[in-house]
């Protein structure tokens, strides 16, 4: 009993530091929402305000030219014994609209190699205005045998892009990394190349 009462007052402080920390942990989430949407630090936090009979707002992206439509080519070429392709032949986007496609690759020797892919555009303008978000062209690749990838391009053209061009074919060229590197394709012999996705 006499320890019990020597230690009381420990005891009882611990509680209460416990019941601090309960509650300051339950404050949080409420608090930091609220810091967020005052700071617009998180902008998720904005996103999940609700106003009672109004829809959520969509802010248009304005860099799209919605005036404009460019149809573009996707062609795919290899330098050896495995199969490259887009799925689509090709697309139509508006300027500045963020579109994707898949590329699917199969190593279908009977060893392993590493390869990479060379992009070209024509007409030569359009490869300074075509920006490659995503590409598996900015890197090397290792394929097992008979190994099969799916890689998509994300991209954007440029609305600064001359309005004359109406078509662009993207090509790709994929090679066996530590070979000769290919030239570029007959069709685009004049296109702009260039090496590991640089737009």
């Amino acid at each position: 009993m006499t320890l019990w009462r020597g230690n009381f007052p420990m005891v009882s402080k611990l509680v209460v530091i416990a019941a601090a920390m309960f509650v300051f942990g339950y404050a949080m989430v409420p608090l930091y929402k609220t810091f967020c949407e005052m700071t617009g630090i998180n902008i998720l936090a904005l996103g999940e305000r609700n106003i009672p009979g109004a829809a959520p707002d969509v802010v248009p992206n304005t860099q799209v030219d919605t005036s404009r439509t460019i149809t573009v080519e996707f062609d795919a070429n290899s330098r050896g014994p495995w199969e490259f392709k887009s799925r689509l032949r090709s697309l139509q986007v508006h300027p500045g609209e963020l579109a994707t496609v898949i590329y699917d690759f199969q190593n279908v020797q009977n060893r392993r190699m590493s390869a990479q892919a060379i992009p070209s555009y024509a007409p030569a303008q359009a490869g300074a205005h075509f920006n490659k978000i995503e590409c598996f062209c900015f890197r090397q690749y290792t394929l097992e045998p008979g190994e099969k990838k799916s890689w998509p391009v994300v991209f954007v053209i440029d609305p600064k892009l001359s309005p004359d061009v109406k078509t662009i074919t993207l090509s790709y060229t994929f090679f066996e990394v530590g070979g000769k590197t290919p030239a570029a394709p007959i069709a685009d012999a004049g296109a702009q190349v260039a090496i590991g996705g640089g737009s």
